[in-house]
C-alpha cells in the first residue's frame, strides 16, 4: 500500500467525521495518523505494518491503525465506505469553500438537500441559498464569489505544504535505481507562496525517457496528464501532481535552469545569450558555431553567459537579468543575519506557549531577543489584553529576564487599529511597551479610500514601531483589503515606521512585490513569524525565503538590529520631531 493513498484515505475520513459532527479529537487522530504514514514509510506500507513500526509510530492508534491494515491488505477501507454512505462525497468539495464551515454546509444540506459544488451554486444564483434562515443575499453573494475563488485557486496549496510534498516526491525519484541525482526545481524553488505542482529534474544513469516512463506505473498515481519523449506529468490520489523532467548528467544543469522558471527570467536570460551568440537547443546551452558548452552548474551557466549568479528566489523577471549583467544583484539576506523576532504571541492572549517556553526556543534559534505581542483588548476574540493583564504580563516578563542570560525578552503588544484610525489603549499604557505593531483586524471591506485613511492615520501615532501585516491577505482564502500600498510605504518612510513580512504561511503579508517597492522607497521591513506556538517560530525560514525573493538585503531588515537598536529605534519615534538627533536607518 502506497503511503500517499493511505494518507488520502485517513485524510477522508477526517474530513467526513467531521462534517457528521463527531468528537473533534477523534477527527484530529485521523489527521495526525494521516501525517505519520508519510514519515513512515515513503514506499510500501507493508514492511512497517508487518514488523510492528506502524504501531509504535508517534501519532498512530489503535482505530487509526485498524484501518491501515485493512488498505494493506486489501486496498479498501470499509470505514471510508460506511462514512460516505452517510454524507455525500461532494460535501467535502463544499469544506473548502473559503467562508464556508460545517455547522453551514449541515444546515445546506439539511434545508435544501444541496450535496455538490454545482448544485451549491445552482442554489446561491437561484435564490434559493438566501430564503435560509441565517444566510440571506450578501452570504449567497459571497459563497458564490467563494466557489469562483476556489475554481481559480482550487488547485493551488500553500508553500509549506508543497515543499514537503516536493521532499517526499524528491525521495522517490532518487531512489530510482537509475537515477543519479536529482533536485526540486520550479515554483517550489523559487519560493512562491502558493503552489500548483512540484518540479523535479532527474539525472539519469542510461535511458532518461525510460525512467520518466516508469512513473506513470508508480504506487499511488490516479493518471498521466501529459508526456513528452524524456517527461511526464503525473497527478496522485491525493491531487498533487508531479512535473518531472529526466535527463543526461551533462544536461542537468541546463535543464534545471529551465524547469525552475519563471518563463520570463528564462526567456530574458535566452534573449540576453542570444545577444552574445548563444543559444538555448532544449537542455543544451550552445554558441555562435553551434557547439555545445559544457557546464558544470548553474552558476557555471551563467558565468558562461556574463551574469552574475541569480538565486533561484528572484527568477521573476524582474530586472534581476538587466541587473546581472552590471553585476549589481543585492546580497540577499540570510537566516545567519536575524538577531531577534518581534510578532509572537503568548498563553496570554491565543498562543499555546507561556512566555519563558517561547524565550528558550527563540534562544535555541541562535537569536538574542523575542518580543512578546499579545492582541490588545479590542481582539477580544483572541484574548486580547485588558491594561491589568498588560502590567501582569510586563511583570512576569521582568521575572523571565532575570533568569535570563545573553537574551532579553522585550515588551510588545499587537494593537489593533481601530476604525477610525486610532491605536487600541490610551496613551500613557502604550508608553510602557517597548514596541507597538499595528494591525487591522477588523473591517476589511472598507473602500479603499477609507482604509487607506485608516492606515495612514495609524502611522502618525508616535507609539508605532511596525504595521503588522500590511493587506490583510489570507492566502487561498481572503483577498487583501482594498489599500492604496504606495500611499502606506510613502507614509511609513516618513514616519520611519517598520512595514512587516508576516512569515504566517497563510499571510506571507506584504507580497514580495511590495518589498522590492519598500527596499526602492527606503522603507524598513520586519520580518514575523506572527508565532502562536513554539513551533510556529520556524515560520522565521519562509519569511526569510519571500525577503530574498524580494531583493531585501539584511540592512533592510528591522531584525537585523540588535534589542538594544530596536529600542532606540522605537522610543526615537515618541520624542517630540523639535528634540529629534538626526534619524538612523536599519544598515546606514
Amino acid at each position: 500500500m502506497d503511503p500517499r493513498t493511505a494518507a488520502h484515505t485517513l485524510t477522508q475520513i477526517a474530513d467526513l467525521l467531521e462534517l457528521q459532527g463527531a468528537n473533534h479529537y477523534k477527527s484530529r487522530a485521523y489527521r495526525t495518523a494521516a501525517r505519520a504514514v508519510l514519515d513512515v514509510a515513503s514506499d510500501d506500507l507493508g514492511p512497517p505494518l508487518r514488523s510492528g513500526e506502524l504501531a509504535r509510530a508517534a501519532g498512530i492508534g489503535p482505530a487509526t491503525l485498524s484501518v491501515i491494515k485493512e488498505l494493506v491488505e486489501t486496498g479498501e477501507s470499509s470505514y471510508l465506505l460506511s462514512l460516505r454512505e452517510d454524507a455525500p462525497e461532494g460535501l467535502l468539495d463544499m469544506l473548502r469553500v473559503p467562508g464556508l464551515g460545517i455547522a453551514k454546509i449541515h444546515i445546506i444540506y439539511k434545508e435544501l438537500g444541496v450535496g455538490t459544488l454545482t448544485e451549491l451554486e445552482e442554489s446561491a444564483r437561484d435564490g434559493r441559498l438566501a430564503s435560509v434562515k441565517g444566510f440571506g443575499p450578501k452570504t449567497a453573494d459571497k459563497i458564490l464569489k467563494g466557489i469562483s475563488h476556489l475554481r481559480e485557486t482550487g488547485t493551488y496549496v500553500l508553500y509549506p505544504h508543497a515543499l514537503a510534498e516536493a521532499v517526499r516526491l524528491l525521495a522517490s525519484v532518487e531512489s530510482h535505481p537509475d537515477v543519479l541525482h536529482a533536485a526540486i526545481a520550479g515554483s517550489v524553488r523559487r519560493c512562491n507562496e502558493i503552489v500548483a505542482d512540484v518540479d523535479i529534474v532527474a539525472a539519469c544513469r542510461d535511458d532518461p525517457a525510460a525512467v520518466a516512463a516508469s512513473f506513470t506505473r508508480a504506487p499511488g498515481v490516479r493518471d498521466t496528464i501529459g508526456a513528452g519523449e524524456r517527461s511526464v506529468s503525473i497527478r496522485y490520489v491525493d491531487g498533487t501532481r508531479l512535473d518531472l523532467h529526466c535527463v543526461q548528467p551533462r544536461e542537468f544543469a541546463v535543464a534545471l535552469f529551465r524547469a525552475t522558471g519563471s518563463a520570463g527570467h528564462v526567456g530574458d536570460v535566452a534573449a540576453h545569450a542570444a545577444s552574445l551568440g548563444f543559444t538555448f537547443t532544449g537542455d543544451e546551452l550552445r554558441d555562435a558555431e553551434s557547439r555545445v558548452v559544457s557546464v558544470a552548474d548553474e552558476q557555471s551557466l551563467y558565468r558562461a553567459l556574463g551574469l552574475q549568479y541569480v538565486e533561484p528566489e528572484m527568477r521573476e523577471s524582474c530586472g534581476e537579468v538587466e541587473a546581472a549583467s552590471r553585476n549589481a544583484l543585492p546580497s540577499l539576506i540570510t537566516a545567519l543575519d536575524i538577531r531577534g523576532v518581534l510578532h509572537c504571541h503568548s498563553n496570554y492572549s491565543d498562543g499555546t506557549s507561556t512566555i519563558a517556553q517561547m524565550a528558550t526556543a527563540a534562544k535555541s534559534r541562535g537569536w538574542s531577543y523575542l518580543g512578546i505581542s499579545d492582541h490588545s483588548q479590542s481582539a477580544f476574540y483572541a484574548g486580547g489584553l485588558t491594561p491589568d493583564q498588560v502590567r501582569a504580563q510586563h511583570d512576569e516578563i521582568d521575572s523571565v529576564n532575570a533568569r535570563l542570560t545573553g537574551f532579553r525578552v522585550l515588551k510588545g503588544i499587537e494593537a489593533d487599529i481601530l476604525n477610525d484610525g486610532r491605536v487600541d489603549y490610551e496613551p500613557v499604557l502604550l508608553d510602557s511597551f517597548d514596541y507597538v505593531i499595528a494591525s487591522v483586524h477588523s473591517r476589511f471591506r472598507m473602500d479603499e479610500a477609507t482604509m487607506t485613511a485608516r492606515v495612514l492615520s495609524a502611522l502618525e501615532d508616535p507609539h508605532i514601531t511596525i504595521l503588522g501585516h500590511p493587506t490583510g491577505r489570507l492566502l487561498l482564502t481572503r483577498e487583501p483589503y482594498a489599500i492604496d500600498m504606495e500611499a502606506v510605504l510613502e507614509k511609513a518612510r516618513d514616519m520611519n515606521v517598520a512595514v512587516e513580512l508576516n512569515a504566517d504561511p497563510h499571510r506571507l503579508d506584504i507580497d514580495w512585490s511590495f518589498c522590492q517597492r519598500a527596499k526602492t522607497l527606503g522603507v524598513t521591513v520586519e520580518i514575523g513569524p506572527d508565532a502562536h506556538s513554539t513551533a510556529s517560530l520556524d515560520y522565521m525560514d519562509l519569511g526569510i525565503g519571500i525577503a530574498r525573493k524580494g531583493w531585501l538585503e539584511a540592512g533592510d531588515v528591522l531584525n537585523t538590529l540588535s534589542a538594544p537598536e530596536v529600542l532606540a529605534r522605537a522610543k526615537r519615534r515618541r520624542i517630540p520631531p523639535a528634540k529629534r538627533r538626526a534619524p538612523a536607518r536599519v544598515g546606514k
